[in-house]
């Protein structure tokens, strides 16, 4: 089994459930091996940082929105804070949700290094 190398601090989630009558986007870490790394609704997005589960509140957010996800939003929580842009695509052949393409999640932390990961996924709606 080949396990994704993720940068330091960030871990993979393991399953995570739909939102009951909302969207939320599942982000996986890029290229192949793929790691579920966050979820994000409009209002919140969860992480595994240093080995837990944090859910950073929304501060704000700018750009054309899809499906409830602006094009960037920012989450913050105490020292942490993370950024994902994102690009979400509706297609034809995605039932019940959309596409996510073109995307990044930069987690920064007070006194601390950016990490910028590449990320892709889906939105999916409950």
């Amino acid at each position: 089994m080949i396990l994704p190398l993720l940068p330091a601090g960030l871990g993979a989630l393991g399953p995570q459930p739909l939102p009951k009558g909302g969207c939320a986007a599942y982000l996986w870490s890029v290229p192949e091996p793929r790691a579920l790394i966050a979820t994000a609704a409009p209002a919140s997005l969860r992480l595994r940082l240093d080995d837990k589960l944090v859910d950073l509140p929304s501060a704000d957010a700018s750009g054309a929105i899809v499906r409830g996800f602006a094009r960037t939003t920012r989450y913050v929580a105490g020292p942490v804070v993370a950024t994902v842009t994102m690009t979400v695509i509706e297609r034809a052949d995605i039932a019940g949700g959309a596409l996510v393409a073109d995307a990044t999640l930069t987690v920064e932390r007070a006194g601390g290094d950016a990490v910028v990961v590449p990320v892709g996924g889906l939105v999916g709606c409950g």
